[in-house]
């Protein structure tokens, strides 16, 4: 028989190892449309934002993992008409959060203030965003007419080759990518954060590896142009720029003078800026080889 002091014991300690996710309506206008719903307590967002903050920081003090997901009402209420569920009952919210966990944009809490966890989650939740669409672009695309091949599929290895090439020429340092590539609806942004040490591999996140060489793989397979940018840090020395062109496929080297253009130029008014300090604009180095032919093949 077990005594009931240590059946309050293994209970905290299993509670502990359970996740837990909580919900986060991230601006007004999200927070304004889910005060339609009666069952829904709050009527003022930062005080609902203070509410949560307080809630993260219990969950935390029991020694669980807990992770934040951005709550789409818009999403909520299309959830809860597939299903079947009243939108107006907490039960229904708290089954919309638990699917959140496994598919929706989400990071784990870790104390940081709702300062930063605001802006962190909604920039996760764009870069997913942007990756769902650029893989839906490279599906969408086909077989091959001449060879018959997946195009998406062979251009999303062209990319990875191309990012991995990119961070090889990168050599050691703190390395910022971004990858830029107009679609029909928007304009597709990838970012990457690297870094390599002196010997060994560059060392990334994978996740937003497969995000960067997925939105590049879009501009590839539909042959738009685009654009990637490296800035590299080192210790001790000036930051330096790089950049590339994304023509039929390929990534063309920029030159030192369109490096500098590109960075010293207001994309809206054309207007000349001043260059960064600490900083060398510099022509891009070669990622393809000589006798690249992917253009004719695709």
């Amino acid at each position: 028989m077990t005594r009931p002091g240590t059946t309050t014991s293994l209970r905290r300690a299993l509670r502990r190892e359970v996740p837990s996710t909580v919900g986060l309506l991230a601006d007004e206008e999200d927070f304004t449309a889910m005060r339609r719903y009666d069952t829904f307590a709050f009527d003022d967002h930062p005080a609902y934002l203070r509410q949560i903050e307080g809630l993260l920081k219990a969950l935390a003090g029991q020694g669980g993992h807990t992770t934040v997901a951005l709550f789409d009402p818009e999403e909520y209420a299309q959830y809860c008409d597939d299903a079947g569920l009243d939108p107006d009952r907490p039960a229904s919210r708290s089954r919309f959060t638990a699917e959140l966990a496994a598919t929706g944009a989400r990071i784990p809490y870790t104390g940081q203030p709702m300062t930063t966890l605001v802006p962190t989650l909604i920039d996760a939740a764009v870069r997913r965003a942007t990756w769902e669409y650029a893989a839906m672009l490279l599906t969408d695309t086909g077989d091959c007419a001449d060879c018959g091949q997946d195009i998406g599929r062979a251009a999303f290895d062209r990319a990875s080759h191309l990012l991995m090439r990119l961070l090889e020429g990168a050599g050691p340092g703190t390395h910022h990518l971004v990858c830029s590539v107009p679609a029909a609806d928007e304009q597709l942004l990838a970012v990457l954060h690297a870094t390599r040490d002196q010997d060994g591999p560059a060392h990334l996140d994978s996740g937003a590896g497969a995000e960067f060489a997925t939105v590049l793989a879009a501009g590839i397979a539909h042959d738009s142009p685009g654009g990637v940018v490296l800035r590299t840090t080192r210790p001790g020395a000036r930051d330096s720029l790089h950049g590339w062109r994304l023509t039929q496929g390929t990534l063309h080297p920029l030159t030192e003078a369109e490096v500098f253009s590109a960075y010293c130029t207001d994309a809206h008014t054309g207007d000349p800026l001043p260059p960064e300090p600490h900083v060398d604009y510099r022509a891009g180095f070669p990622v393809t080889p000589e006798d690249d032919d992917w253009p004719t093949h695709h």
